[in-house]
């Protein structure tokens, strides 16, 4: 099986802020894993090129985007709603880390890679239209998922693992046809929103935790709900939202999964996309506690890269 690893250090370079908890030391602790853990050590770590603005602007209004670029400081911060912050640097981040999904999307269909893995901040999946919002400026799995089906793909599904509802990529869905969204998160809980009461047949499912829910309940639930249904709908791309916050540890949730939970998670999905021939791309989302997080990507990449 061909896999790889795509980041961008620019992503260091994007600074938050002290005590924020999207840091930089959250790509760090990964970079410094890819290095030295034997097995991970071993997969090709590919640096990622910017993304074409014009494949931004498939997915993010003009004004948005302009306004992003417009807004860059010369030095200090920026702040966009509550919690996203801009600071000289992180627009280049923010390119960088969409161009590392796009690049993905490219060497799949190159034949290069069949698993990857987009080790990337700012993460994305919060991101909607024209709003940066949750950390994010760009939405990046959505992005390579417009890019995918303008290169061919005719059935996309994203699976988005974060404790947080991926409240971007769920609106940008519901308007295309061949994509089909399934999210699962912690409610209450931001943003507030992800209710299955507002599913759309074979085009988004929603799925809820409760605060406390941990390791049986999770598998219990993907097991007889999302396992089933992405093979129901038998995708020829499978993109994850991957992220990792719903770990006990974690300081921004109430879920309490384990390292063990995304090694099985891992080792699930690698044996859906064996099973159905699909190719599929992984891309960082959550995860604030660092140990933690640098634990549940290390478990969820040996299983997922079949290491």
């Amino acid at each position: 099986m061909k896999t790889a690893i795509y980041t961008s250090r620019s992503g260091l370079r994007h600074d938050t802020g002290e005590g924020h908890p999207e840091c930089a030391d959250r790509l760090r602790v990964l970079l410094d894993m890819f290095e030295t853990d034997q097995g991970l050590n071993a997969i090709p770590l590919i640096a990622a090129e910017a993304v074409d603005r014009d494949l931004i602007l498939n997915v993010h209004k003009l004004a948005y985007v302009n306004k992003l670029e417009d807004s860059i400081p010369d030095d200090g911060y920026i702040s966009f709603g509550m919690d996203t912050i801009m600071s000289p640097n992180s627009l280049e981040a923010a390119y960088d880390a969409a161009g590392a999904c796009v690049q993905a999307v490219d060497d799949i269909l190159s034949g290069k890679v069949e698993r990857a893995f987009c080790a990337v901040r700012p993460p994305g999946h919060h991101a909607e239209l024209d709003q940066a919002m949750g950390f994010c400026f760009f939405n990046n799995v959505f992005i390579a998922a417009k890019y995918a089906q303008k290169k061919g793909f005719q059935r996309i599904m994203i699976l988005d693992f974060d404790v947080h509802h991926g409240n971007g990529s769920d609106a940008m869905v519901r308007h295309e046809e061949g994509m089909y969204f399934i999210s699962s998160q912690e409610m209450p809980l931001f943003p507030g929103t992800g209710n299955p009461k507002d599913d759309i047949d074979q085009a988004v499912l929603n799925i809820t935790f409760s605060a406390g829910d941990g390791s049986q309940r999770f598998r219990d639930v993907y097991e007889r709900d999302v396992f089933p249904e992405i093979l129901r709908y038998s995708p020829d791309l499978l993109l994850i939202s991957a992220g990792f916050d719903a770990h006990c540890d974690d300081p921004l949730a109430n879920i309490n999964l384990e390292d063990k939970d995304y090694s099985w998670l891992g080792q699930r999905i690698a044996e859906l996309s064996k099973r159905l021939g699909c190719p599929s791309v992984s891309t960082l989302e959550g995860g604030y506690n660092l140990e933690a997080l640098k634990r549940s990507v290390r478990a969820y990449l040996t299983a997922y890269f079949e290491i």
